[in-house]
């Protein structure tokens, strides 16, 4: 074969194909390499009129919807996903000549929405939860807006430099369930007549959206089954406070078999060591107060900020892991800089420059402190520490950010940031910034931080579509700075939108459960209280033995920062996908199906999302319907749609056929 100058041994003149190669989701042999879907040696229409027009569209509804949801009942939902679906849809409808690259832009830009939201909404609200006990402080949108935007932008810019290791360097190390479930997407758009990929995914989507739709709209069968539903349930929870819960939902299910049995085992060990030692210590042999509280009020109380402390020390475990790459970016700059980087790259491969990137760093960074100090806090000293805060924990947690992605799909955000506020706080306090003015300028702050987390956590998402499907990283990184300027400006209109009708204390109010707990924990704090911090040891202490025993710590703390019941179905997906690979004893049969049911389980994570969507705004518009069914009935019903789905699953998957 002719060898090209792109160094990929691929022929220039090669045909592109219409499905993800078989190696796009395993590890690469030494001398194999990765050939994505458009070609890297030509170009492709990826920014137009129309791609951006239409992401920054995407970014303004998925921004509004996604921040009612998350304030209503504490779940943001992933926009990569449905927007990647409509992204497919329109083009299709409109009938675009090779429409994948403005695709990948369009769900790039507005995937910005749902990583804003989380940033915002996870903190900022407590704001207007702790001025109803002390109604000095005061909420603005340009705080709201510039904090939200400044995360953004600091979160782009410091994972720029990290794209290559964690994009190209660990393929197939890693599993990106989201990524994996939105190139999924994208690619069948890619798909010809005689292609059955698209018709699968398709299907699958249909089932496992339906299927979510009808659970969350009409409740025919219960989303969670758990056995402190049934009386001896409940009988051992109050006697022992063991409880075992189940999310049956499609898109859940699908992110369990795309992880995989070994992190699903790992991230489930963890959330049973807490619901079935920890909690149930503490329920039997605590103190009175404890002694009468459910399982749920001992997790959300006392359990979790184990896993809070646990996730802190994961991460800075990561920091230290990670520190030859981040070595070696921050070479790399300097080597532009001396004039011994300009070497030309492919355009596959080719991010903003990094001479380019230390310039915006600065700039971003000089703009949050003109901001911290006129806008939050009027004292030269505390507005420099609080600088170095956020320039600091940013950079150096986008790693880990980054790798929790990868690893199970979900970003800890708001654990980082939990544990932010607290280091924070402590740095605070011990400059003379508290009391009331120490609290606004807390939750400011931690609004940048967890703001830039969650846009590293998504963006890696987005540059590894781009990888999978050969898109150009620096079109992506460019107008990435758009989407969030856009999804910022909306979030700040819909949040004090949502306070003026709905409010966030009294009676029928916005739950915003993330806020309330860094609204609970800044309190004390700031103005005097206790402080867990022994719970917060506890949880450095495991993991430190964790990371001794050779065990992922920061998948194992995630299960313990994570509610049961979403974490016992990924196990059941992991398990899944661990008896399809070793369904057949012809190796290329399970290989094949292996991949048949990662594309099914993509379907089902793409349909569970977008159809979540309409669950909530069918609520939104105030649909109600009551089913009628008692609860023991709910349960039973809903395990029988359970194994049904599994059986769809593991039914489909094995119908995969070696080429």
């Amino acid at each position: 074969m002719k060898q090209d100058n792109i160094g990929t041994g691929l022929n220039e003149n090669d045909i592109d194909p219409v499905e993800l190669p078989e190696n796009a989701f395993r590890e690469l042999a030494n001398d194999e390499n990765y050939r994505p879907l458009m070609h890297p040696a030509r170009d492709y229409r990826e920014v137009t009129p129309y791609s951006v027009g239409m992401g920054l569209l995407l970014a303004v509804i998925f921004s509004a919807a996604a921040a009612y949801l998350g304030l209503k009942v504490g779940q943001v939902f992933e926009a990569a996903i449905p927007i990647a679906i409509i992204a497919v849809g329109v083009s299709g409808a409109l009938k675009l000549k090779n429409p994948l690259g403005q695709n990948v832009i369009i769900q790039s830009i507005g995937a910005c929405s749902g990583v804003i939201v989380a940033g915002a909404i996870f903190t900022l609200p407590a704001l207007y939860i702790l001025q109803a006990t002390y109604p000095e402080i005061t909420v603005n949108f340009i705080e709201v807006f510039l904090s939200s935007l400044f995360g953004g932008i600091l979160g782009i810019l410091f994972f720029i430099p990290f794209r290559k290791y964690f994009v190209k360097d660990m393929h197939g190390k890693y599993p990106f369930p989201e990524a994996t479930a939105t190139t999924q997407v994208l690619a069948s758009s890619q798909a010809t007549k005689d292609n059955g990929q698209a018709k699968t995914l398709l299907t699958a989507s249909l089932i496992g959206g339906i299927y979510d739709y009808v659970v969350e709209t009409f409740g025919f069968w219960a989303d969670t089954v758990t056995t402190y539903a049934t009386g001896w349930g409940q009988a051992i929870a109050a006697k022992t406070r063991l409880v075992l819960s189940c999310n049956v939902s499609a898109a859940v299910l699908g992110l369990g078999y795309i992880i995989g049995l070994k992190y699903a085992f790992i991230i489930c060990a963890g959330s049973l060591l807490v619901w079935w030692i920890i909690i149930p210590l503490l329920g039997t042999y605590g103190n009175e107060t404890l002694v009468a509280m459910t399982p749920q009020e001992i997790f959300s109380e006392y359990a979790r900020m184990i896993g809070i402390g646990g996730i802190a020390m994961a991460g800075v475990l990561g920091i230290i892991k990670s520190w030859p790459i981040i070595r070696q970016a921050v070479g790399l700059a300097r080597n532009e800089f001396k004039g011994s980087g300009n070497v030309k790259q492919i355009r596959w491969q080719t991010d903003i420059s990094m001479k380019h990137i230390v310039f915006f760093i600065s700039i971003a960074l000089v703009a949050v402190f003109i901001f911290f100090y006129f806008g939050v806090i009027h004292n030269f000293i505390q507005a420099v520490v609080a600088w170095v805060v956020v320039a600091v924990i940013a950079f150096l947690f986008t790693t880990v950010a980054a790798n929790a992605i990868a690893i199970v799909g979900s970003n800890p955000v708001s654990g980082m940031t939990l544990m932010t506020l607290i280091v924070a706080s402590a740095i605070f306090v011990a400059v003379g910034l508290n009391g009331v003015s120490g609290i606004v300028a807390s939750m400011v702050i931690g609004g940048v931080v967890c703001t830039a987390l969650s846009m590293a956590g998504g963006f890696v998402t987005d540059l590894k579509v781009g990888y999978w499907l050969g898109s150009t990283p620096k079109k992506q990184e460019q107008w990435k700075f758009l989407g969030t300027l856009v999804s910022a400006a909306t979030v700040g209109g819909v949040m004090l939108v949502l306070n003026q009708v709905y409010g966030f204390t009294g009676e029928n109010a916005l739950v915003a459960p993330q806020a309330n707990a860094m609204a609970k924990v800044i309190e004390p704090l700031m103005m005097g209280g206790e402080t867990p911090w022994i719970l917060y040891l506890t949880g450095v202490v495991l993991a430190l033995l964790l990371n001794w025993l050779g065990v992922p710590a920061l998948a194992f703390c995630l299960g313990m920062f994570i509610p049961l019941h979403l974490n016992t179905p990924l196990l059941v997906g992991g398990a899944i996908a661990w008896f399809i690979e070793r369904s057949s004893k012809d190796k290329a049969v399970c290989e094949a199906r292996r991949d048949r049911g990662t594309l099914i389980s993509s379907g089902l994570i793409a349909g569970g999302a977008l159809f979540g969507v309409f669950a909530a705004l069918t609520r939104f518009f105030g649909f109600e319907y009551v089913a009628g069914i008692d609860a023991v009935s709910l349960q039973i019903y809903g395990c029988i749609a359970y194994v049904l789905l599994i059986a769809y699953l593991v039914w489909d998957s094995c119908r995969g056929k070696k080429a």
